[in-house]
């Protein structure tokens, strides 16, 4: 084989190559149709959703953990009596709310009183279930409550 023909040879074998690249075979690019759909379109879309649910995620309101004081003063009413809430106990003569589980007054050591939330029966703070409607409370400290700065999600449907 002479030159010529080895210079001719490697320019036709460079000429199919680039007959390759630029006259495609576009049977087989028809079949890779859905490869390129499934990475030029859905990928960037299931990235854009992936980021926008992690992006909530990490920024998306909390609640606010405050800590139970120990004893409260219980509001009053407009005649002067403490309103108390139901199921935590309190002193009547002091006006106090005390934390859940305890059982007698700071002040003057009776023991407190608590309010059925399920009948509003008054009863001793001692007493794990109620003589009227047979409700038990477990009387448990609980230093830590966890309360929200806001309504309910969702609106008054929810609430």
């Amino acid at each position: 084989m002479t030159l010529v023909d080895q210079i001719t040879k490697l320019w036709s074998d460079f000429l199919a190559f680039l007959s390759k690249l630029i006259i495609p075979d576009w049977p087989g690019l028809i079949a890779l149709l859905p490869v390129f759909v499934l990475i030029g379109i859905v990928g960037p879309l299931l990235t854009i959703a992936l980021l926008a649910w992690l992006g909530y995620g990490i920024t998306k309101p909390r609640t606010k953990v405050t800590y139970d004081d120990d004893t409260r003063v219980a509001p009053r009413d407009h005649l002067g009596r403490p309103i108390v809430p139901a199921g935590e106990p309190y002193c009547p003569l002091d006006g106090l709310i005390y934390r859940s589980g305890t059982q007698r007054c700071d002040v003057d050591k009776t023991p407190l009183l608590l309010r059925c939330p399920k009948c509003d029966v008054v009863r001793q703070a001692g007493i794990d279930t109620c003589p009227q409607c047979g409700l038990t409370l477990k009387l448990q400290n609980r230093a830590m409550i966890v309360a929200s700065d806001g309504p309910p999600p969702g609106g008054a449907a929810v609430a």
